[in-house]
């Protein structure tokens, strides 16, 4: 059976994945129209992508459980281990459920000290026989994140767990448990997505009381490339209550709010947009090439803050109707209630998704300051000055738009899973710039450095550690390395420290992975050293999460090809 479309690496085949792929694009294609045409132009064009158009006044994103809302009274098995069991059954269902009614991820804020507070509230005790059955439970839940693709038919669930405050010692237990058996479990299981809290006082040093669990969180990372690092003591995060930070999905920060629920728990990202940089410069490029650098970066400016109005006038359009709908159209939420404001307790949906983000993405910083420069923004401290200008400007224009509108607009340094090839594709067919920006088949996510580069790891993270600061929608920096570095914990953590240094937010190790289908030899070859097998599965970062490389888009697979270490 032919996959519909190729828009997401973890997508599998199956009839009922088809039937849905089917009628996603017919409503994509149905929503796009009947939006004004300024609007639809500006996507059909590729100036914009509108995300998940299938859910436009549908529903929302994503979400951080706010797990304190979460009713147990279900869970009433006579035996400890018969409810511990019955914990995870429920999480599984809610997973599945939640996966269905919202258009992205789920993330559990702190999964080590949630789990540990359900466990106390269904008065298990902390004792080496639960233990066991708690370990194994965790093991199975890690499995279903990795197997499951019945959402939709066809995809998996976007699940994160954020660990590493751990404040007990069933918690810690928890935490350990989470990393070893991820790590044990072998190459092919690559989710859910791990994400490790690092923060001075509880794990960052020796001598804090979960130092070593971030030990073990460095060494499976050195194997699987996961846990990433959610850097709690960088400039933006250093005075939020770590405990209420959380990584979801890819890189989604959803922290400041203008209505009082500072932090993650139980708040989402409601819609997000992103503007194609790279065809903003060469329409200027074209149109002003007699101009200076700083000319056309002024220029810049203008043309972004007009496709941002739109924008702007899009993000709320969708999220007036969401709110316009009716509580019963969340049957999932009103369950559950794990947003901050509970369901049951709501009037109106505007009481509680006015909590959740509307944010303005970018792709293609670097090749749109090529266009503008003819060199690569990180060459010199001059065009790299301008480029934060630049990137500094657009946060500006959204923390306006919070206080002109009322609402959480934020700027995200989106992922481009889909759109770094769907705009280059339609930008090549317009323009042909003096500086190649097309050959290599994709543009380079937000502001990172181009993936060829080259850089020194440490030059990488400062450089782009510039920008984390004013994307308070969510960012990733990520350092490429040539092979695994099995062991090299302390290599590793050097770079961590580098990062909170240099005030990234959240901090990802890529390498890349082939695993033989026939003896599960991993490494990296075309052709298995152990047993000469040319059957190989290549696991890769795509967009923040890891994939099997055939399923990426056809940009993604050319970024991946171009990609070089960070020497």
């Amino acid at each position: 059976m032919k996959q519909n479309n190729n828009e997401n690496a973890a997508n599998r085949l199956s009839y009922v994945g088809h039937v849905y792929g089917l009628g996603e694009q017919r409503i994509k294609e149905e929503t796009l129209e009947s939006l004004p045409h300024e609007w639809s132009r500006l996507h059909k064009e590729g100036y914009i992508h509108i995300h998940d158009l299938d859910a436009y006044g549908l529903t929302y994103n994503c979400l951080t459980f706010d797990i304190d809302n979460l009713d147990l009274s279900g869970i009433t098995d006579p035996t400890e281990q018969g409810r511990i069991i019955g914990l995870f059954s429920f999480l599984k269902l809610m997973i599945e459920e939640y996966g269905n009614e919202q258009s992205g991820g789920m993330a559990f804020a702190n999964f080590d000290n949630d789990i540990d507070a359900m466990l106390n509230r269904l008065s298990v005790a902390d004792n080496e026989s639960n233990n066991a059955i708690l370990r194994s439970c965790i093991r199975a839940f890690i499995l279903f994140c990795n197997d499951n693709h019945t959402r939709m038919g066809l995809v998996s669930y976007y699940v994160t767990l954020n660990i590493g405050l751990a404040n007990t010692n069933r918690a810690r237990f928890i935490a350990k448990s989470a990393i070893e058996e991820f790590e044990s479990l072998g190459d092919m299981v690559y989710k859910p997505n791990i994400v490790f809290k690092v923060h001075d006082g509880v794990n960052r040093k020796e001598g804090d009381p979960n130092f070593d669990i971030l030990g073990k969180a460095l060494l499976c990372t050195a194997k699987k490339m996961i846990p990433t690092y959610l850097l709690c003591d960088c400039e933006q995060d250093r005075q939020a209550d770590p405990n209420r930070l959380s990584v979801m999905g890819c890189r989604t920060r959803v922290v400041d709010d203008l209505y009082g629920q500072k932090g993650a728990i139980g708040r989402g990202n409601i819609d997000n947009i992103s503007i194609n940089l790279p065809r903003l410069a060469l329409e200027i490029d074209r149109d002003y090439w007699e101009s200076s650098f700083e000319e056309k970066m002024e220029t810049m400016k203008k043309r972004w803050t007009d496709v941002a109005e739109q924008v702007k006038d899009i993000l709320i359009d969708r999220y007036k109707k969401v709110i316009g709908q009716s509580l019963d159209d969340f049957p999932t939420n009103r369950r559950f209630n794990l947003w901050g404001t509970r369901f049951d307790n709501a009037d109106s949906l505007e009481e509680i998704f006015k909590h959740g983000t509307l944010s303005i993405g970018f792709i293609g910083l670097s090749e749109a300051i090529e266009v503008l420069s003819g060199k690569k923004y990180y060459a010199d401290p001059a065009t790299l000055l301008s480029s934060l200008g630049l990137v500094s400007y657009m946060r500006q224009y959204c923390d306006f738009l919070r206080r002109e509108t009322k609402l959480n607009f934020s700027l995200l340094a989106t992922s481009g899973e889909l759109i770094s090839g769907r705009f280059t594709e339609i930008d090549a067919k317009e323009f042909s710039p003096k500086t190649d920006i097309f050959s290599k088949g994709y543009y380079t996510n937000s502001f990172h450095v181009d993936v060829d580069s080259g850089l020194p790891a440490r030059k990488k993270i400062q450089i782009e550690g510039l920008f984390h600061p004013f994307c308070n929608g969510g960012s990733i920096t990520y350092v490429e390395l040539g092979e695994a570095p099995l062991g090299n914990d302390e290599g590793l953590l050097e770079l961590v420290e580098e990062a909170i240094a240099s005030n990234v937010h959240y901090l990802g190790f890529n390498f890349p992975k082939d695993v033989c289908d026939d003896c599960k030899a991993s490494g990296v070859f075309d052709e298995c050293p152990c047993c000469g097998s040319k059957n190989i599965t290549r696991i890769r970062r795509v967009s923040g999460y890891l994939e099997i490389l055939d399923g990426f888009t056809r940009g993604k697979k050319a970024e991946e090809k171009n990609r070089r270490r960070n020497g």
